[in-house]
């Protein structure tokens, strides 16, 4: 099978790369293990709804419809939205085709499935960053009694065994898990790396409304001193939830729910956790207060003073004196919420450097023709964002154009794939 661009992934940036492919004019198809949103079909625990409301729902050509634009979508719901995504412009998707091998052949490419082989002159690899939990090396040492899940595998709390919880971070889903659970009766325990605390509202709007107003949103990949870091910050803590509300440590601990430093390692029947949590904490609030002060700056220039709520900072986060030591006979399960890291294993090895890292600037690919979408700050700070994967599809797409006319005749990017 022959066609110009085969798309790997038919989730948000899997789509949004396709229509802009199909405005192009350029011939294509969208390859998918399962369906249109696998991932959330799969991947997502029960409660789950997207961290940005509802108007950030947007698409290239589509985007958000119903009548709570200040909601937040559940997990039917975003699988319901990419579906009909994808249908509103006919998005070429082939699903249940698993892509088992990418390789260079001569100037272009040659992608292997269960379902046949197609040979291109580009691959865009649309996979999403959560391809793969990182769970660290000290999950080994665990005693086997204990059951291990990863966030990408928790479901509700009545999956788990009786007994504690710890919750191995603190990033958007290690605090959305830790707080489900504790409501559902759990005595939960969170171990506290690096994460990035924000309110869900300052001064009557969303947090995301005012990233998206003072442009920290579109900040670009060239505009930072230093982009592996950026890459590598830990997701935001906030929840969406049927009435926006703030999910801190402050808001976990005032449930119940015991906090420790950063899972360190484990010695005999017991669990050692970092004694930095304080300095942790501190420089948590100290880069929130930054940011609402950036907030309050841009609301005075623009003359938004008058019509907005008091500029309350939130409290400074209260852990008190915390343990560096826990009993492991406590605990029956250990959630897992450490990231995620994008996979690649079908990918040709010569598109990786030699810590095994996919070789990219701005999502185009060290190799000519090969292109990647939907990593965090891939090009904006919201790459990763349905919001954001639009822009960087379109600068993506007009790359791809560019690299098809150096070296396909126009007549041979329009026959249909098949």
């Amino acid at each position: 099978m022959r066609t110009p661009v085969v798309v790997i992934g038919a989730g948000q940036a899997g789509l949004a790369m396709s229509h802009h492919l199909t405005g192009r004019a350029i011939d294509h198809v969208v390859l998918d293990r399962g369906e249109v949103a696998q991932s959330w079909r799969t991947e997502r625990w029960d409660s789950l709804r997207l961290l940005t409301p509802n108007w950030m729902s947007r698409l290239p050509g589509y985007r958000y419809r119903g009548d709570d634009p200040d909601g937040f979508m559940t997990k039917d719901d975003t699988i319901a939205f990419l579906d009909d995504y994808g249908r509103s412009f006919g998005a070429p998707v082939r699903t249940h085709v698993t892509v088992e091998e990418v390789r260079l052949r001569g100037s272009g490419f040659e992608v292997t499935t269960d379902a046949g082989v197609w040979s291109c002159d580009a691959v865009v690899a649309a996979t999403g960053a959560s391809s793969e939990p990182r769970r660290p090396a000290v999950a080994a040492d665990l005693p086997g009694r204990i059951d291990q899940l990863t966030a990408l595998q928790y479901r509700n709390p009545d999956q788990l065994a009786d007994g504690e919880v710890l919750v191995v971070g603190a990033s958007a889903s290690g605090v959305q898990i830790a707080d489900e659970l504790r409501r559902s009766g759990r005595h939960v325990t969170v171990a506290v790396g690096e994460h990035v605390r924000l309110p869900r509202r300052y001064r009557g709007h969303d947090i995301h409304w005012w990233l998206d107003a003072v442009g920290h949103l579109d900040e670009r990949y060239e505009e930072v001193d230093d982009i592996d870091r950026a890459r590598r910050l830990p997701s935001l803590q906030l929840v969406g939830s049927s009435r926006p509300r703030t999910l801190d440590l402050n808001t976990l601990i005032a449930t119940g729910v015991e906090v420790v430093g950063r899972f360190m390692r484990v010695a005999g029947t017991r669990a050692q956790f970092s004694g930095a949590l304080a300095h942790l904490v501190a420089n948590a609030d100290l880069k929130l207060n930054r940011l609402l002060a950036r907030i309050d700056e841009f609301a005075l220039e623009h003359g938004l003073d008058a019509e907005l709520t008091e500029a309350t900072r939130p409290p400074a986060t209260a852990v008190g004196t915390v343990p560096t030591e826990l009993d492991l006979g406590r605990f029956a399960t250990v959630i897992w919420a450490t990231g995620y890291r994008p996979s690649f294993p079908w990918l040709d090895r010569a598109a990786f450097d030699q810590r095994g890292r996919l070789v990219h600037d701005g999502g185009a690919g060290a190799l000519p023709g090969l292109y990647v979408l939907g990593l965090p700050f891939l090009r904006r700070r919201k790459s990763s964002f349905i919001d954001g994967v639009g822009p960087d599809a379109a600068e993506l797409a007009g790359h791809l154009h560019a690299h098809l006319d150096r070296r396909v005749p126009p007549a041979a990017r329009i026959t249909r794939a098949g």
